[in-house]
């Protein structure tokens, strides 16, 4: 087990090196206030003056001090290992910050770790980065401490106000650890119950396993009184024990007293004051108890230790594997770079996409969504009578008319109201036009959320300027193509469309003069004469004959409305297409359709005419255009609704999912070589988090050799 306090301070100073604060190596971290007597203990261990003493907080910065078990016969093999010269002096001493240097006067270690204190830290300031001094000798016990500024309440002089909140910010963070063994020194002329390094002990070890405490100056208690029932427990217990020493005094430090000499008159002490307890306190038992909690907490850590430092192997080497190797190629990585762009904004499109968003729809899927939801849903919004009023209807079959009164309903009239209908649907084409580009525009950012872009984020945005000039090139395409369609749709009138045939049976039927010579049966009226000519007789017969004609020529679904006009002038639209009743019918329904009322009625020159009701005739023109608008209407909503997608997909999509390679090659890669450096430019944080990623991956393979050096027999 002894080679176990060797392999840890490996360890540390593999991971020192990277400022590694997530793995948490076993270690004996020393608390204590100021003045407590933690720099004489250190130095009592280590049996040398080398620590910096002086008035307010000295130790400003974390000091790991790593003390190995030397003789002098496996000195050349230790200074052989550190590549370094073999000194005279069996005592020597190494910094990890400076290299292929040994100390051995213990004064200039001194000078050399305030001076590394005042170069982060400044003369006051508290500095989180460790200090690393390893001392080879053959009088310590191998150890591995952490000395740790003192606790302090008030700022003196010119330290900083929140100096005691930085200072325990520090301790905090190091007795966390849980794999920390807490060295809690307190002086023996102070209450115990009221020690701040215990209450910060209690802090995070309230169950008291990791937490050594130790009684300081024993011998400047007041006479009469003794430290018995706190070392053994009985004031407050401390599970792994309470050890005591006794210090030099500042006027033993003043006149250079020897250590050895301190530890002969501490054990001199303990003897005459403690008798029953001596073995059990002074310096060289408590190094024999923190060697021995050490390595036994080391191999009670070490599994789970290596375990962990297995895992964030394998999440540093996925790290550095994202942020890519270094370019050796520019124009091969540029020209991969571009391939695998183009590649992912396809797959979004067309829905193999690798990272499939499960929050929101996105490409291929939110334009479906677009055409047959969205799209849909406006254009079934539009009523083919909205906006058109019979007035309009009557006054277009007027002026169609000319200066004569029409016989039948004129065709231009129609053709007219239409056209004036089936213009409204151009908007909600255009607008799904324009869904579709801000998703093919939003897809951008989408596939440039790759490793690559945030690496070379100049080439990130040519990337995007090139796709989003190509969809702005092929937008007023686009748009053109779907006016067109509407267009198309306005300069043909196709009343001989199947799906409008029937409508067109209906309306010859209606317009050919038949209900015109029909006289409507009014019960009020009275009789005609019995001596009615043999003439009007006839002309009654013909037009049976020429109603039954022309019935014979529609369905028997249209002849239901055709004889229903001839007869009371009422139209159900539902018998032709299922629908509601039209709004001019609505307002009629109540009244006589001999009765129905106009108000003004519009005439070309802005004039009206006087209000007045409309004849059976003119409401039936009216209901006859209506119903023609509406069936040719819906046939054309149903074209429009169908060629649109197709056509935003043809000139946009689809050319956009073909052209963007080349489009990405034409603008980017052949271009000179100067420019594929500045477009491959990684951005500086990208770059250093690269650095750091592989300096921790080389560092947790280091460490992973040096565990794998344990073997079982260490263990036990």
């Amino acid at each position: 087990m002894e080679a176990l306090i060797p392999i840890l301070n490996k360890l540390q100073d593999v991971f020192n090196t990277v400022g590694s604060e997530s793995i948490q190596l076993p270690q004996i971290v020393v608390v204590g206030s100021q003045s407590a007597g933690k720099s004489s203990v250190l130095e009592n261990l280590v049996g040398r003056d080398f620590l910096p003493r002086g008035a307010g907080i000295v130790t400003r910065r974390p000091l790991t001090l790593q003390l190995v078990y030397t003789p002098p016969e496996d000195k050349v093999v230790q200074c052989q290992s550190l590549g370094m010269s073999v000194p005279d002096e069996n005592e020597f001493a190494i910094f990890t910050h400076i290299k292929n240097k040994i100390y051995t006067d213990f004064n200039e270690i001194r000078h050399e770790i305030e001076a590394e204190t005042d170069r982060l830290g400044g003369k006051k300031n508290i500095s989180h980065e460790p200090i690393t001094l390893k001392i080879y000798s053959p009088k310590v016990v191998t150890l591995t401490l952490v000395d740790l500024p003192g606790l302090t309440k008030v700022p003196v002089e010119d330290q900083p106000a929140d100096i005691e909140t930085q200072v325990r910010n520090l301790i905090m963070h190091y007795i966390s650890n849980p794999n920390a063994i807490i060295l809690a020194i307190t002086p023996a002329n102070v209450d115990f119950s009221t020690s701040e390094a215990v209450k910060f002990a209690k802090e995070v070890d309230p169950e008291g396993r990791r937490t050594l405490a130790v009684l300081t100056k024993l011998d400047l208690m007041d006479r009469g009184t003794d430290a018995y029932d706190v070392l053994c427990g009985r004031i407050i217990p401390v599970k792994l024990g309470i050890i005591g020493v006794v210090n030099r005094s500042q006027e033993d430090i003043h006149k250079k007293k020897l250590i050895e000499e301190a530890l002969r008159y501490e054990s001199a002490l303990l003897q005459k004051n403690y008798p029953s307890i001596a073995s059990r306190n002074g310096t060289p038992f408590l190094a024999k108890t923190l060697n021995r909690l050490l390595m036994h907490h080391i191999r009670d850590c070490l599994p789970a230790l290596k375990t962990r430092i297995n895992q964030m192997v394998s999440h540093f080497q996925t790290l550095v594997n994202s942020f890519g190797e270094p370019i050796e190629d520019k124009g091969r990585l540029l020209l991969q770079i571009i391939t695998k762009f183009a590649s992912s904004y396809c797959a979004t499109i067309e829905g193999t996409a690798k990272n499939i968003e499960v929050s929101e729809l996105c490409g291929g899927a939110r334009i479906c969504y677009i055409f047959h939801e969205t799209f849909a849903r406006a254009l079934e919004s539009i009523n083919p009578l909205d906006t058109l009023t019979t007035f309009d209807i009557l006054t277009a079959i007027r002026n169609a008319t000319g200066p004569r009164p029409a016989l039948f309903v004129p065709e231009v009239s129609f053709e007219l109201l239409v056209k004036r209908q089936i213009k409204r649907l151009e908007d909600p084409g255009l607008r799904c036009v324009e869904l579709v580009h801000e998703e093919l525009q939003r897809i951008i950012q989408h596939c440039g959320a790759q490793q690559e872009f945030i690496r070379f984020p100049r080439l990130h945005e040519k990337i995007v300027d090139v796709v989003t000039h190509l969809l702005r090139r092929r937008l007023p395409e686009t748009n053109r193509m779907v006016e067109n369609l509407v267009g198309i749709e306005l300069a043909y009138i196709n009343t001989k469309h199947p799906d409008f045939y029937e409508a067109g049976l209906i309306h010859k039927a209606l317009t050919g003069g038949d209900y015109i010579t029909t006289t409507t049966t009014n019960q009020n009226q009275p009789q005609h004469s019995h001596n009615k000519s043999q003439r009007d007789i006839s002309r009654g017969k013909e037009n049976r004959s020429s109603e039954e004609s022309t019935l014979g020529k529609i369905t028997s679904y249209s002849r239901a409305l055709v004889q229903q006009h001839l007869t009371d002038g009422n139209d159900d639209e539902s018998i032709v297409n299922g629908d509601q009743p039209s709004r001019s019918m609505s307002n009629t329904t109540n009244s006589s359709p001999t009765t129905t009322a106009i108000s003004m009625v519009p005439i070309g020159d802005g004039t009206t005419i006087n209000a007045r009701q409309l004849s059976p005739r003119e409401q039936r023109d009216c209901e006859v255009i209506e119903k023609l608008i509406r069936c040719y209407f819906l046939i054309v909503r149903k074209n429009i609704q169908d060629s649109v997608p197709k056509a935003i997909m043809h000139f946009l999509v689809n050319y956009v999912k073909d052209q963007l390679q080349s489009e990405l090659v034409a603008s980017l890669y052949k271009t000179a070589t100067h420019e594929h450096d500045e477009l491959l430019d990684e951005s500086g944080q990208i770059a250093q988090r690269r650095k750091d990623a592989q300096e921790m991956l080389e560092a947790l393979h280091k460490g992973n050799q040096i565990i794998s050096e344990v073997r079982e027999t260490h263990l036990w």
